[in-house]
């Protein structure tokens, strides 16, 4: 199992270009299932997830064709549905938490879909309730075998309905679309997910001949049609890359461009970090953080602690909360970091408190940093990624911190961010696998 080694202390210089959005390209190379036709999607982060995701799909039966860097053509003409039954779908989809978006598809143009119990990270309890009560309401039957691990879902034809989400789970909202562009009659959701992938797969579904109208809103209005033709896609910059490197700019003290944002896609996600006292200024499409000496938290405006908590979009990204958490170690200043929707997410602060950080873990969902603005760097440690986003925090933290720190368990890191070391090694750092 391979580590991180990392020499502390620089500061670093130059551009950076974000992959592609790894929570996109899950959805979308599931949606190529709907479809027997070609299918080009491009800027495709190169890393570990989305690997598995497409070799999953070159198991089914799919052609898949590498046109170049982060360029692929799909078309699931052939798909074997017999390879749902076989062990090494288990196994293959069970260690993939985006595998659960095969089913969608795969429900509405086949009449079943199973799923594994699916890996990824474990950051507490993830429930898929809003994805087989979706499917049930379109007419599925839904049996979970106990013994294997197993879902499954079938339906001789899905039929439009009416549903009110109970949670605007980004997932359980992409596989319930997907899905109802095949159904019979009219489908309409309430409080779906509305973040920029949700809207992405949406435009590239009425490329291929969906009907969907209502999108960038939680109320959905999808027309079932026959059948869907082929399309190309881009994905989109992934933001919570954008936020990673803000941050490690600001803790790094750093001049960082970061090219090619998509700006418009990002909602909150610059002004949060502004609110911790971090430059972020946006020049075109691109985001510039010049190196600073301090940055202070702002408080509310009565004065009080400043909160920063997760809100489904356009609220702030749970995904970036670890991102600012390890930020504001070295600000001037308190912050309450909540995370409301998993349990064990900040569990990684103890080994920055091991560094030096002075956080109080209040329960398992919220943190207060007290920020130390540089007075007392973190110091070097040897520590184990947990999970994809503290993983990048903790590597954000050794980048900061005096001396060389080791981070154990990479794998986890390199799921979720493409060639992250050699990306910031041509900028100034020293990070050495090993």
């Amino acid at each position: 199992m391979n580590s991180f080694r990392i020499e502390g202390g620089r500061r670093l210089k130059g551009e950076l270009v974000p992959q592609g959005a790894k929570n996109e390209a899950l959805q979308i190379l599931c949606a190529v299932l709907l479809t027997a036709e070609p299918m080009t999607i491009s800027n495709i982060p190169d890393i570990v997830d989305v690997n598995k995701l497409i070799d999953l799909l070159k198991a089914m039966g799919v052609a898949v064709e590498k046109l170049g860097a982060g360029s692929y053509r799909f078309q699931a003409k052939d798909v074997n549905l017999e390879f749902f039954l076989d062990p090494e779908y288990k196994r293959m989809g069970g260690s993939l938490r985006g595998s659960v978006m095969v089913a969608g598809p795969a429900l509405a143009r086949f009449g079943r879909g199973y799923i594994p119990s699916p890996g990824g990270d474990r950051i507490g309890r993830r429930r898929m309730d809003t994805h087989f009560i979706g499917f049930e309401r379109l007419g599925a039957a839904i049996r979970y075998d106990e013994k294997e691990g197993f879902f499954h879902a079938e339906a001789k034809k899905l039929k439009g309905c009416y549903m009110l989400l109970d949670e605007a789970s980004v997932t359980g909202t992409a596989n319930i679309i997907m899905a109802a562009t095949l159904a019979v009659g009219r489908t309409t959701i309430f409080n779906a997910a509305c973040e920029p992938y949700i809207q992405q797969l949406c435009h590239m579904l009425v490329r291929m001949g969906a009907r969907i109208q209502g999108i960038g809103s939680n109320l959905l209005h999808i027309d079932g049609v026959k059948e869907l033709g082929g399309t190309e896609h881009r994905m989109l910059p992934d933001m919570i890359e954008i936020g990673s490197f803000i941050g490690l700019a600001a803790l790094t003290r750093s001049t960082i461009t970061i090219k090619d944002t998509g700006y418009d896609h990002l909602g909150i996600i610059p002004d949060v970090f502004r609110k911790l006292g971090i430059a972020v200024i946006r020049q075109g499409d691109d985001i510039h953080v010049p190196a600073q000496e301090h940055y202070e938290i702002e408080p509310f405006l009565d004065g009080s602690n400043r909160v920063i908590s997760d809100h489904p979009w356009p609220g702030f990204t749970p995904d970036l909360l670890s991102i600012v958490l390890v930020t504001a170690t070295q600000a001037s200043g308190h912050v309450l970091i909540h995370q409301k929707m998993f349990e064990s997410r900040l569990f990684f602060t103890d080994k920055l408190i091991e560094m030096g950080a002075q956080i109080t873990l209040c329960d398992p969902h919220r943190a207060l940093v007290i920020g130390k603005d540089f007075e007392r760097p973190l110091r070097a440690i040897r520590m184990t990624s947990p999970d994809i986003r503290a993983g990048v925090s903790l590597l954000i933290a050794a980048l900061s911190a005096e001396g060389v720190s080791t981070i154990d368990h990479i794998e986890q890191i390199r799921r979720g961010y493409q060639d992250i070391e050699g990306r910031l090694n041509a900028i100034g750092a020293r990070i050495e696998v090993v």
